[in-house]
C-alpha cells in the first residue's frame, strides 16, 4: 500500500505493507482523508531523518474484522481518528475505541473531518459550558471555525473573530457573529454581556508567542476561562490572571484516551459510567451531529484532490499558496 510521509521537511508517498488485522481491531480500506494544515505543517517542517506519516482524520470501508469486532462489519463505512492508528495510507489497522459507523445518507467527505470535530468537541468539553453562556472563538481556520459552529449548535452565545475577512465571513453567512476587527469582537462582547466579559475565550490562533495570549483574559468575566486550543503558549500576565482568578486551561486533542496506550493500542474503553466523553464517544457524537445537519461543515470540503498529487499540494499550503482551510484527499480516483 501507499502512505505520506515527511522526511528532511519534504512530503513524498512511499510503499508499506498493508496491516494485518488483530483482536479488537479492524482493517479499513481508506475512501477521504482531511488534512489538517496546523498540525501538519509542524510535522513538516519538524522532520528530520527518520519518516514520519503524516494525517489523523479519515473515512473508509471496513474490509475485515478482528476477533471481538461486533458493532461494525465487512462492507460499513467507518470514520476514524488518532495518529499513528489514523495517517493518510490506503489501508488502516484501527482499534475498536477509534471509530464509529457512519450512516448511508452521510455524505463521505464530511465524516473524513471526524478528528477535527471530535478534537472541537472536546474543546468546548473543557470549556464546561452552561446553556446561554457566551464563548469567544479566536482564530478561525478550520479548527476554530467547527468550534464555533458546534458551540452555535448547543445554543451558547457565540462571538468569532479572525483578521482574515474572508475566515470571519465564513461564520457571518450562517448567522453567527463573527469578526475581522479585534475592536469589533470586543465592542459585541460588551453589548452582549453588559459589560462584564464571556464566560470563557477558546484560543485557536496559531502561533506559539501570539500576542493575542496577553490580550485575551481582558475578555473574560471574573473568574472566567481562557481555552488554548492547538500549539500555543501559555505566557498570559499575572496581575490580570490574579485580578479576575481566570481559569487558564488547555484542551489536549479528542479527549480522555488520547494517547493512553491501554485505551487507543490495546482497545480498552474507558467505563461509561466513569469516563462519559471519550474521543472515542466524541467521535461518534461527530457524526452524529453531521447526520442530524446539527452543524454545517460543507464549506470544508470543496477542495478534493487526488491521493497521488498530495505532496504537490503540501507544498502549496507550505508557501502559502493555497487559502483553503483543509483540504480532503481522495484515494478512489
Amino acid at each position: 500500500m501507499k502512505k505520506i510521509v515527511a522526511q528532511h521537511k519534504q512530503v513524498r508517498i512511499v510503499e508499506d505493507e498493508i496491516p494485518q488485522v488483530k483482536p479488537s481491531y479492524i482493517l479499513v480500506k481508506t475512501i477521504y482523508s482531511a488534512i489538517s494544515p496546523g498540525t501538519e505543517l509542524l510535522i513538516i517542517e519538524a522532520s528530520e531523518e527518520n519518516p514520519i506519516t503524516l494525517g489523523y482524520n479519515a473515512m473508509g470501508i471496513v474490509v475485515e474484522c478482528g476477533e471481538g469486532i461486533t458493532d461494525v462489519k465487512k462492507g460499513d463505512l467507518v470514520a476514524c481518528y488518532g495518529a499513528p492508528y489514523v495517517q493518510h495510507a490506503e489501508y488502516l489497522l484501527i482499534p475498536k475505541t477509534l471509530y464509529a459507523k457512519v450512516p448511508d445518507h452521510v455524505e463521505p467527505k464530511e465524516a473524513a473531518l471526524v478528528g477535527l470535530g471530535a478534537i472541537a468537541i472536546h474543546a468546548l468539553r473543557i470549556a464546561d459550558l452552561q446553556f446561554g453562556e457566551t464563548a469567544v472563538v479566536v482564530g478561525l481556520g478550520v479548527l476554530g471555525q467547527m468550534i464555533a459552529k458546534i458551540a452555535d449548535a448547543a445554543a451558547y452565545n457565540v462571538i468569532a473573530c479572525d483578521i482574515s475577512t474572508e475566515r470571519a465571513g465564513m461564520l457571518t453567512e450562517q448567522n453567527i457573529k463573527s469578526f475581522s476587527s479585534i475592536e469589533q469582537m470586543e465592542s459585541e462582547i460588551n453589548v452582549q454581556t453588559n459589560g462584564n466579559g464571556a464566560d470563557v475565550v477558546i484560543l485557536c490562533a496559531g502561533g506559539k508567542r501570539s500576542p493575542l495570549t496577553k490580550e485575551c483574559l481582558k475578555w473574560v468575566r471574573n473568574k472566567g476561562k481562557v481555552v488554548i486550543v492547538g500549539d500555543v503558549e501559555p505566557d498570559f500576565p499575572r496581575e490580570l490572571m490574579f485580578s479576575k482568578e481566570a481559569q487558564i486551561l488547555i484542551s489536549r486533542a479528542g479527549g480522555p484516551g488520547r494517547y493512553d496506550k491501554v485505551y487507543e493500542q490495546q482497545a480498552v474503553d474507558y467505563p461509561y459510567g466513569f469516563v462519559r466523553w471519550t474521543e472515542g464517544r466524541n467521535i461518534a457524537e461527530y457524526i452524529r451531529l453531521i447526520s442530524e445537519e446539527r452543524i454545517d461543515v460543507r464549506p470544508f470540503i470543496g477542495d478534493v484532490i487526488s491521493f497521488r498529487d498530495a505532496p504537490g499540494e503540501y507544498e502549496k499550503l507550505r508557501n502559502k499558496q493555497s487559502t483553503v482551510l483543509t483540504k480532503i484527499l481522495n484515494y478512489m480516483d
